[in-house]
């Protein structure tokens, strides 16, 4: 069977980000997630199956079975954009390494077109299905969310320590590795909680970057048009000044740091 012909499940496909990765990029979400973050701001993105999302008071299908032929002529008709940025595509989720056979083709025909390609991942999964798209890989973004593995849990619904394996092999393997970290108020937004990641960050070979991402509510009226409820819904957004102090406490690691991805 061709690459081309590998079926996944996705719920969107945003041209013209300048979001995860360099340049103007593509981005295809992947549908279904491993873990349950508190403060997700994709909850559509979390199961597998196809839902109904309430959206404006009007019934909004989530999720499409596409093969990697159906949406290669969306992202290359942006090809004239990623070539004047240093653009390209990158594939988010949910979580990618739940569909890895589909990730590892379109990733594998991105790159047969000489595109730039990057994955926003969590890491937690078995490493041999990471092992898989690193070949076709230039960018992992991913996500380091806390250094204690049972406050991880407690958020996330899964521990940390597969994760932070990963890590080091991902570094280990040579591909281009860049941690980013929500900062979510009440998780991981203390000096210490910050400190411990940033400084696992550094001890990575050839990581250079660590990104703060300030947690926001842009997601929570999803949760209640799928009839869910938003367990963080009395937390506010960490303030500017809360950011500026926690991105000068990660600097302290030597690392590149900044606020956002």
């Amino acid at each position: 069977m061709s690459i081309y012909d590998t079926k996944g499940r996705i719920f969107n496909i945003q041209r013209f980000s300048i979001h995860d990765g360099p340049g103007i990029r593509t981005i295809v979400f992947f549908k279904g997630c491993y873990m349950r973050c508190a403060w997700c701001c994709n909850p559509e993105s979390q199961a597998y199956e196809v839902q109904t999302l309430i959206e404006g008071g009007k019934e909004k299908i989530v999720g499409k079975d596409v093969t990697v032929s159906e949406i290669m002529p969306e992202i290359l008709s942006d090809t004239q954009y990623y070539t004047r940025s240093g653009g390209g595509v990158t594939l988010s989720g949910g979580e990618i390494l739940a569909q890895h056979e589909f990730a590892r083709d379109l990733l594998r025909a991105c790159k047969e077109n000489g595109l730039h390609t990057a994955v926003e991942s969590s890491g937690f999964a078995e490493f041999a299905k990471i092992q898989e798209i690193l070949p076709y890989l230039d960018l992992y973004l991913l996500d380091i969310k806390h250094a204690d593995s049972a406050k991880h849990k407690e958020y996330t619904s899964a521990p940390n320590e597969l994760i932070l394996e990963n890590a080091k092999k991902i570094a280990q393997s040579g591909v281009e590795l860049i941690i980013r970290t929500p900062v979510v108020p009440g998780f991981n937004d203390t000096a210490a909680e910050i400190k411990a990641i940033s400084r696992f960050a550094a001890s990575l070979p050839g990581v250079k970057e660590h990104h703060l991402l300030p947690y926001h509510r842009l997601g929570q009226d999803k949760y209640a048009g799928l009839n869910r409820n938003y367990a963080l819904k009395e937390i506010e957004p960490p303030s500017k000044e809360k950011m500026e102090y926690l991105l000068s406490v990660a600097e302290e690691s030597g690392l590149k740091c900044q606020i956002g991805g």
